[in-house]
Formats: C-alpha cells, sequence, structure tokens
C-alpha cells in the first residue's frame, strides 16, 4: 500500500510518519527508540512506513527527545595505528546501523590526571558513553571514576573475567600457547621472544601464554631470550639487531605484535639473515601489515573489527537499557594461529 504524502517537501518528518501511520508523535519516537513500551502490530506499521519512505531521525531531534546525544566515546592510548583504524572501522559501523556517532579521543594512560581527562571529556562531548582500549581499559581507577558519575562504558581487554556487562574479552594466553607449540613443531630449540610493555595485561598474557607452554613441553626459554619491546616498529628493528648479532643467535623470535615483528623482518634482511632460511619470525594481531611484507608473516589472527562491534552493540544496549540478554553476554574472541612464508623447520 501506497500512502499519499507530498513528494517535494524538502524532507519527510516524524510528523509525517505520525500522520501515515495513525499513530502520535511520541509513538513513532518509542518506536525509532526501539522502547518496549510498543504493542508489535503498531510497531511493525511504523517501521514498515519508515522504510517505506527512507525516513532517517533527525540525531539533535532524536536527542533532545530521549535526553540523549547518540554520540559514543573511544579512548586509547596506543601506538599501533593499524589497530586503531580496524577497531575505528568496527565501531563505525555498528554505529551507522544503529543511529549513532563516534568520538575519538587520545589519552595518556600513565598521566596523574587520567580520569579528569576522559570525564571532562564525556561531559564536553556529552557522550552518551564510552569504549575503552587497552591499556586505558586496563586501569580500574578510571573504570571505578566512569560507575561514580554513572557513565555507560566497555573495556576491551586480555584474558578472562566474570562481569561479562563490561568486557570485551580475548584470550591472548591460549593463542600464544598455540604459536608456542607450533614453534616446537618446526624442531627450533633456540627460540627469542619479544614482549609487549610487561605492564600491559595484554602483553603478559601473551608471555606467560607462551613461556609457560615452552616450558611445559622442554624448551625453557632462555633470559637473554626475552626482551622487552614498546610494541611499536622501531622497537623490533632495535632489539631485533640485538638479537641477531648477539654471540648466541636464536632460530626463531616471536614478537608480541606484528608492528615489532615487521621490525624484526627488517632487521634482519639488513642483517643478510635469510627468513625463513636462517631465521623464522612471528607476530600477533594479523594486522593489514602482517600479509604485505615479504616474506608475509607467520602471527595470530585476532578479530579486531569483530570485539570493536560487539562492543558497540553492547554500549548501546547499556545506553538504550531495553536489551538486558546484550549486556550480560559473554562476548570472548578466541585468537588463531595463521601460517605464512615467515616461518619453517629449523635448518641443521
Amino acid at each position: 500500500m501506497r500512502y499519499n504524502i507530498d513528494m517535494n517537501q524538502p524532507k519527510i518528518t516524524i510528523n509525517d510518519i505520525a500522520r501515515l501511520a495513525g499513530v502520535s508523535k511520541r509513538t513513532v519516537s518509542r518506536v525509532i527508540n526501539q522502547s518496549p513500551k510498543v504493542g508489535e502490530l503498531t510497531k511493525q506499521k511504523v517501521e514498515q512506513i519508515i522504510a517505506e519512505y527512507n525516513y532517517v531521525p533527525d540525531k539533535q531531534a532524536r536527542g533532545l527527545a530521549s535526553s540523549r546525544s547518540y554520540l559514543l566515546g573511544l579512548i586509547y592510548d596506543q601506538p599501533d595505528a593499524l589497530y586503531i583504524d580496524e577497531i575505528q572501522r568496527g565501531v563505525i559501523d555498528t554505529c551507522s546501523q544503529r543511529g549513532y556517532e563516534l568520538v575519538v579521543h587520545p589519552c595518556k594512560y600513565k598521566s596523574d590526571d587520567l580520569n579528569t581527562n576522559v570525564l571532562n571529556f564525556v561531559r564536553r562531548s556529552k557522550l552518551d558513553g564510552l569504549i575503552i582500549l587497552p591499556p586505558a581499559s586496563e586501569v580500574d581507577a578510571l573504570a571505578q571514576m566512569l560507575d561514580e558519575n554513572i557513565v555507560p562504558y566497555v573495556r576491551l581487554v586480555s584474558g578472562h573475567t566474570e562481569a561479562t556487562d563490561k568486557f570485551v574479552m580475548s584470550n591472548d594466553r591460549h593463542a600464544a600457547s598455540d604459536m608456542a607449540k607450533f614453534i616446537v613443531s618446526l624442531k627450533h630449540e633456540k627460540i627469542a621472544m619479544i614482549t609487549g610493555p610487561l605492564n600491559y595485561r595484554s602483553s603478559r598474557e601473551r608471555y606467560e601464554g607462551f613461556t609457560e607452554t615452552m616450558a611445559s613441553l622442554g624448551y625453557p626459554l632462555e633470559a637473554n631470550f626475552i626482551v622487552e619491546g614498546s610494541n611499536q616498529y622501531e622497537s623490533g628493528i632495535e632489539l631485533g639487531r640485538k638479537l641477531l648479532t648477539s654471540d648466541d643467535k636464536p632460530s626463531v623470535i616471536f614478537a608480541n605484535n606484528d608492528e615489532m615483528a615487521s621490525g624484526v623482518l627488517k632487521a634482519a634482511f639488513e642483517l643478510d639473515i635469510k627468513v625463513p632460511g636462517q631465521l623464522s619470525i612471528c607476530g600477533f594481531d594479523d594486522n593489514l601489515m602482517a600479509s604485505r611484507v615479504i616474506p608475509a608473516l607467520t602471527t595470530i589472527k585476532r578479530p579486531v573489527r569483530q570485539m570493536a562491534k560487539y562492543a558497540a552493540n553492547k554500549l548501546i544496549a547499556k545506553v538504550e537499557g531495553n536489551n538486558p540478554q546484550a549486556i550480560i553476554q559473554n562476548c570472548t574472541v578466541h585468537p588463531e594461529l595463521v601460517i605464512r612464508d615467515s616461518t619453517g623447520f629449523k635448518q641443521d
């Protein structure tokens, strides 16, 4: 059925939708905001008209009607630009479907004024809620401050927690264990690891998952084969050179992320060390760079964009308060090993 309406109007309004559906403007608003107070038949009728006329709610009007801004914030202190890009894409994919916008705010998670900085950002931007990335997501005092100020949030973390309403989790420990088993299967014995900053929870999870599994398999890592990096490309180059110019060289290096693994690859090239003939290199994340460097990196694929979508959906459910199951859903991802050309069997 086609409804009569003056299509020469510059833009169809919520009043037009209400008139066509034979309901009040408030009822249309409730349907748009997914309120449970509208009957199913009325809801379907209003949604049909909205779809037929491609009605897009005005965000400012929605905000005034619901006391919400339809703005979500993203807090990060993370040097990996490719990781941040994937996160933003995942969040924006969800926001665009649900009528929200994203505001991004870098911070220094070690700064004394972190809490004040974040709270000012929330108030200044009139945010409905926050998605917090590691390592800032690992700061419990920040989460406590947001709870005290009744600011909805979701934290992305590595590891496991029972508080499923506030977290999206990645099982990095198990994935690092899988990498250890794979390396042992290639008959390597001189095995090195470039960790991330060990005050990061994600770095500790990967470090412990890898080293504990290596030890359990009878290949405990020697102290001189464990070095701490910064998760940046330059750090991979520097520490790669350090390991590869020592008298006792490793035959395989596992880096905490692909940025550093790519840096190790460059260091090996500069030192004329063949990969994987003389040295195997592997990373973690499976970012865009991992499949494009030569040789392509063996790594752990972490579904970062999916984590971001989980976080956005969970946060919107908290903000709107109409989907309790989405709020408490256990959103844990399980990164998987991806084998490429940068690793091979140990050469005699």
